[in-house]
């Protein structure tokens, strides 16, 4: 971060201290164990923390200032410390993180969508570097916490800060935007996803939409060719991206192969080091990111052939001879249908069996259980050769699959059942994919293989 005075931020969050503001802060923290010297505290409320309990904590580690609720109950605050009172302390980050966004010169891309945003962001990160000074979210900071660190995190130098902005709730994303002003939008794929929070597909693709809100005037709107009709309707000015020529960037003579790809963007041979169709739809999002940041297709063909898969995201792990797709962070229809795909498609495993850890979707309310049900259905149209259900939902999905098929079913209520019994039912050879939401905590399993074959 820039260095900011306290001055400046008691302006920006509208507050006051009967202490001396003088002193500049070198960067922000809503986490007392991670303060450095210089940082200013944000103490944030959530469901499981309250920042308020270690207020005292981050000054003892070199806060020089904090924000807090003005209402919050507690009051037993070091007396010589700066302390800025405030009606809502996580607003107050996000004005913070709004203002200093405005006051520098890197230019911001956000990127958001059901599937595909993380992969996105890191393979244009990565085209990018060769460029351009870029910074890119910690993991995947996307929500009222996560962007508005990414922002402040970023120093002077940086030229491009690449951003994803995710939403379980309607309004989310055009908040976000409007924080982060992005001079590039794209939305990858929109699928059924938090149905919980947004009942249909159709207010999912809404608030996808929505990152326009915040698009700088000369800013540029990438999308899924899939959303052309949507985005005509709103009357967005936009750029699609797809597999198809119908796309304004598209990719041709597309080959899947068992942990990669390759295909034809622009006359020029891209080889993408990542398995899935999904990955061949995030390299072009990427592409098209790239190239209106005026990078040639054959510096980005350089690039992105030597991209690494993001850990727990389609990950190829090799425990001894046993091989395992691990791509449990998270799980939503289209992403597991991804999956099967890469899994089905591994050709020069003739001779080993195909396994699937699959864990529950989360957050699909009413849908629930019917999406699962077509899960099943998916997978009994596969070649894999043993199915171990993890948890109720993914039981139902089982079921199914057992109903429309040959394939071998056994089924565990819970994470740690499965890894008790792991030993008796992985072998040597065996491909395993290991799928499900990040609730379902399948890296345990992963873990449980290491354990067992290592």
């Amino acid at each position: 971060m820039k260095s900011f005075s306290i001055t400046s931020l008691a302006k920006i969050i509208n507050t006051s201290s009967s202490k001396n503001l003088n002193g500049n802060l070198t960067g922000i923290s809503i986490d007392s164990r991670t303060v450095k010297t210089g940082d200013c505290f944000f103490a944030i409320k959530g469901e499981n923390f309250d920042g308020h309990d270690y207020v005292t904590k981050a000054f003892e580690n070199g806060a020089l200032c904090a924000v807090v609720n003005k209402n919050h109950p507690c009051n037993n605050w070091p007396s010589d410390k700066i302390i800025l009172k405030v009606d809502d302390a996580l607003q107050s980050l996000a004005d913070f993180a709004s203002q200093y966004r405005k006051q520098q010169k890197f230019k911001v891309v956000a990127i958001t969508g059901s599937v595909g945003k993380t992969t996105t962001r890191q393979i244009a990160a990565q085209v990018l570097s060769k460029h351009y000074n870029v910074f890119q979210s910690p993991a995947n900071f996307n929500n009222n916490i996560g962007l508005p660190i990414t922002l402040l995190s970023a120093d002077p130098q940086h030229e491009i800060v690449i951003a994803e902005l995710g939403s379980n709730y309607p309004g989310e994303i055009e908040y976000l935007s409007k924080i982060a002003a992005p001079d590039i939008a794209a939305v990858t794929t929109v699928t059924a996803a938090h149905l919980q929070g947004f009942k249909n597909l159709d207010n999912i693709i809404e608030e996808k939409l929505s990152i326009a809100a915040g698009l700088a005037d000369d800013g540029l709107l990438i999308v899924n060719e899939k959303l052309k009709g949507h985005c005509q309707v709103r009357n967005l000015s936009f750029t699609t991206f797809g597999q198809s020529a119908f796309a304004d960037i598209f990719a041709e003579d597309i080959v899947l192969s068992d942990f990669s790809s390759s295909f034809k963007i622009e006359g020029v041979k891209i080889d993408v080091p990542l398995p899935g169709p999904g990955n061949v739809e995030n390299t072009i999002a990427s592409w098209a990111i790239c190239k209106a940041l005026g990078v040639s297709i054959k510096d980005f063909a350089a690039a992105i052939s030597t991209v690494k898969a993001t850990s727990m995201r389609t990950e190829t792990i090799k425990i001894g001879d046993v091989t395992i797709l691990a791509d449990c962070y998270n799980a939503n229809p289209a992403s597991m249908k991804n999956a099967l795909v890469i899994l089905s498609n591994m050709k020069s495993f003739k001779n080993s069996r195909k396994l699937f850890i699959c864990g529950d979707m989360a957050e699909l309310g009413s849908e629930s259980k019917k999406l699962h049900q077509q899960l099943g259905l998916d997978i009994s149209n596969t070649d894999i050769d043993l199915l171990i259900t993890i948890g109720e939902l993914s039981a139902m999905a089982g079921q199914t699959a057992e109903e429309n098929s040959n394939i071998e079913i056994k089924s565990f209520k819970d994470v740690v059942s499965a890894c008790n019994n792991l030993e008796k039912i992985v072998k040597d050879s065996d491909i395993i994919l290991v799928k499900g939401s990040r609730s379902a905590k399948l890296e345990l399993t992963i873990e449980k293989m290491k354990q067992i074959f290592s």
